[in-house]
């Protein structure tokens, strides 16, 4: 990069003023102007020698200060403080300003001989050549001392406010580069063809040189100035269609200070509060259950609820007092886990949701908030995979308990905090079913109910196992039973 270097924004700075000068000097030749000044040319080109030794010192002495204020952190490669961010972002303007300042005395200089040594006419036109040529060096040193600073711009504008008004605007580069390209040609042609003193082939060469120049330098400005606009908008194009897809890893480089920047850092923002959007939606899925999720997220926090016929799985651990009594409180907790992770593993495969855990228990429900017409067979299926999978293991003894009736389901709570929950008879005759399964070879019992409202290829996995006395009920229980395989 060009500005890692100690001199290269003093020959950037100083190029761009002698190639104004070299303009100036061309034009000012081609106008025939020379011919015309006689044996004060000499005189002329004596003080402009020594103002611009002096001009050019003074430049590269400027210029290198305002690198080691705003760039010195490159050369020990470290990373920028706030004080040079901000210095950086000012270096275009305060190069500028002090290229033009060199400038503004050189006019003054050159044009003061001038009207003391030439006639009027003359030293006039010589005057608003050196300002044009002035005004096209200071315009053109902006220009490309803000594109020398693209590759560390990122870099700086992380430091910098990310939210801060952008410090320079598309429309002012164009304006610019309309004024250097377009504006100051054709004012300097007009103000040759126009020059009274000038011979006429004097006048067409001068105007020639600037109609090319002018083309030169307008399409070499232009496809720089578009390849500026274009490339970021395209990166940010690229970042959409990737973030439309989904994907959330993506991070546009924040390299521009004007708008374009600005665009580029709420590409970011937006990404950014996308993935906190996904991560709080993971959580919560996590937490109640990714259909539980989705229904707060396309209902909203509201308390009501309805009336729903779903199939309810109890899973609770046997003799687990006594259990934690023997073991150490994290062991058993690893235990725990991994039978929750079974519990889970089988319920979701079966489109069920696990509503809480109750301690060492667990709530699956088949048929809500998602309703759906084969409940009975996913949570009968789901209890008998739990059920051969714990067993498996040999960690832990279970009970699990089946019941199927209508319940309400909805929110429960207050507007500062809900839960999703069942209430309902099914839920409560799930949960004895549950104790009395502890004590039963199979550990699955389900009412008749939920066998009746199964599929006849689910049945034939399930036997009669008698009546049951259920606590709160006068009425006995008719209860079904699954044998292990091998059993």
């Amino acid at each position: 990069m060009l500005l890692r270097t100690k001199w290269g924004l003093p020959l950037l700075t100083v190029g761009s003023s002698v190639g104004g000068a070299v303009v100036v000097a061309l034009l000012i030749v081609l106008g025939g102007a020379p011919h015309r000044y006689g044996a004060q040319l000499g005189t002329l080109l004596q003080i402009l020698a020594v103002y611009v030794v002096v001009a050019l010192l003074a430049a590269v002495r400027g210029v290198l200060a305002l690198r080691r204020r705003s760039l010195g952190w490159l050369d020990t490669s470290s990373a920028p403080t706030p004080d040079h961010a901000r210095h950086t972002l000012r270096l275009p303007t305060e190069s500028t300003v002090l290229i033009g300042s060199l400038w503004a005395g050189g006019i003054l200089a050159m044009s003061g001989s001038a009207f003391a040594l030439l006639p009027v006419w003359e030293a006039l036109g010589g005057t608003l050549l050196m300002t044009l040529g002035g005004l096209a060096t200071v315009g053109y040193n902006y220009l490309f001392v803000e594109r020398a600073l693209r590759p560390v711009m990122a870099t700086i504008l992380a430091v910098d406010t990310p939210h801060a008004p952008p410090r320079t605007s598309v429309i002012s580069r164009l304006i610019l580069t309309w004024a250097l390209t377009s504006a100051l040609p054709l004012a300097a042609a007009i103000a040759l063809l126009h020059y009274p003193d000038a011979a006429p082939p004097d006048r067409i060469h001068a105007a020639t040189y600037l109609a090319a120049l002018g083309l030169v330098s307008g399409a070499l400005a232009e496809t720089l100035l578009a390849r500026a606009v274009a490339q970021p908008i395209h990166q940010m194009r690229g970042a959409l269609r990737r973030i439309g897809q989904g994907r959330l890893d993506v991070r546009v480089p924040v390299d521009d200070s004007s708008e374009i920047g600005v665009l580029q850092s709420t590409v970011n923002d937006m990404v950014r509060g996308l993935q906190e959007q996904d991560r709080l939606r993971d959580l919560f899925g996590r937490h109640v259950g990714r259909d539980v999720a989705q229904r707060a997220l396309d209902r909203g926090a509201d308390l009501t609820g309805e009336i729903r016929e779903i199939t309810a799985l109890f899973v609770d651990v046997t003799n687990s007092t006594a259990l934690a009594h023997q073991i150490s409180p994290q062991e058993f907790v690893d235990k725990l886990n991994r039978l929750l992770a079974e519990v889970i593993a089988a319920t979701e495969s079966h489109h069920g949701l696990v509503n809480k855990f109750e301690g060492d228990a667990a709530l699956c429900i088949f048929g809500a908030p998602v309703a759906r017409a084969d409940a009975a067979d996913s949570a009968l299926h789901a209890a008998r995979q739990i059920r051969d999978r714990v067993l498996a293991h040999g960690e832990l003894d279970i009970g699990i308990g089946l019941a199927t009736g209508p319940v309400f389901a909805g929110n429960l709570g207050t507007d500062q905090r809900l839960e999703y929950t069942v209430i309902g008879d099914a839920v409560n005759e799930a949960s004895r079913l549950t104790e009395l399964a502890k004590h039963t070879p199979g550990r699955i019992l389900a009412s008749d109910a939920v066998i009746r409202a199964a599929s006849e290829p689910e049945r034939e996995y399930w036997t009669p196992h008698g009546d049951c006395s259920l606590r709160g009920r006068t009425l006995p229980t008719q209860t079904w039973e699954s044998i292990p395989p091998g059993n």
